[in-house]
């Protein structure tokens, strides 16, 4: 059994280096130590492991199974003692308070930089940790205690999560200029199932939005390429390769015009809710509370205008 105590920050700091450079020299003249000193500190986390982490080849080291498993810990263990001691320096220089949010692209590019934007200049010792995920993985996190607060569409499953509405937003479809669909004010989804599409990556709400309402018409969404991003959506369909589904507010007024154009969904699912939510809104620490109260505001100014 290998006793955890006997690992230590910089042996795992040196390995990551040498396995990232893949020699010992270069790895050396990067960390500014000698070559003997580096190479002890290796055969030493071998030793402590008690199997060998690399293997020599012709050019240079290449990482044993073990290797790559510890490769993996290593940066795990590395990255959370980063993250520690930047919180530590901020309580350190009078912050007070670090709220983590995991929110949806939708509302991280329509609504969450002018809302975080005004409670940081009213609140400017609280540390925001902001993540782009998807919905689902943002239930998840809620469950888990990975966030404090989460904003999701309202097509994901989200039983035992209080939640409540943040913002409303409609669907659009996204043509290029010259398109059949271009000179249309609002269109039905069914119209648009005859042509090729540009959508997000498996498991975004939005793509299982679409592919549900397609379902419910028996059809199917024909997928021509799928991306990572609303921007990578827009310069796809700016490029002729299909149209695509976007909520309004992630669509940029610069695109509009001579290259694209923004046609209104008919369809009543494709006005959506966005959830924000908490798991124990009680159990919530006064900063995150303070927030979850900010972002509530900011919705419901939003609704009455």
């Amino acid at each position: 059994m290998i006793n955890p105590a006997h690992f230590d920050l910089q042996s795992l700091r040196v390995f990551q280096l040498v396995a990232q450079c893949g020699g010992l020299t270069q790895a050396a003249n990067k960390s500014h130590m000698t070559l003997s000193a580096l190479s002890k500190r290796i055969a030493d986390l071998e030793r402590t492991v008690g199997c060998a982490l690399f293997l020599r080849v012709r050019r240079g080291l290449e990482l044993t199974p073990a290797g790559h498993e510890l490769v993996q810990h290593a940066r795990m263990v590395l990255d959370k003692v980063n993250q520690m001691a930047g919180e530590m320096s901020d309580f350190a220089t009078g912050v007070r308070g670090h709220v983590k949010v995991w929110a949806n692209t939708s509302a991280v590019i329509q609504f969450l930089p002018h809302d975080l934007a005004s409670f940081l200049a009213s609140q400017p010792l609280i540390r925001i940790s902001l993540e782009e995920r998807l919905s689902q993985d943002v239930v998840v996190a809620l469950l888990s205690g990975e966030t404090d607060i989460g904003v999701f569409a309202d097509n994901v499953p989200a039983y035992d999560v209080s939640k409540s509405v943040y913002r409303r937003d409609r669907l659009v479809v996204l043509v290029p200029a010259g398109h059949p669909l271009a000179g249309r004010s609002e269109v039905s989804f069914d119209e648009t199932l005859e042509y090729d599409f540009v959508g997000l990556n498996q498991g975004s709400s939005l793509l299982q939005r679409l592919t549900d309402a397609a379902s419910a018409l028996d059809k199917v969404v024909r997928l021509r390429i799928q991306v990572s991003s609303f921007d990578a959506i827009c310069r796809m369909i700016e490029a002729g390769l299909g149209i695509g589904v976007l909520p309004d507010g992630a669509v940029r007024p610069e695109l509009l015009g001579a290259g694209l154009h923004a046609v209104y969904l008919s369809d009543a699912w494709a006005s959506r809710i966005l959830w924000l939510g908490v798991r124990d809104e009680a159990g919530l620490l006064p900063e995150a509370r303070t927030l979850l109260e900010h972002l509530r505001a900011a919705g419901s100014a939003s609704a009455s205008h």
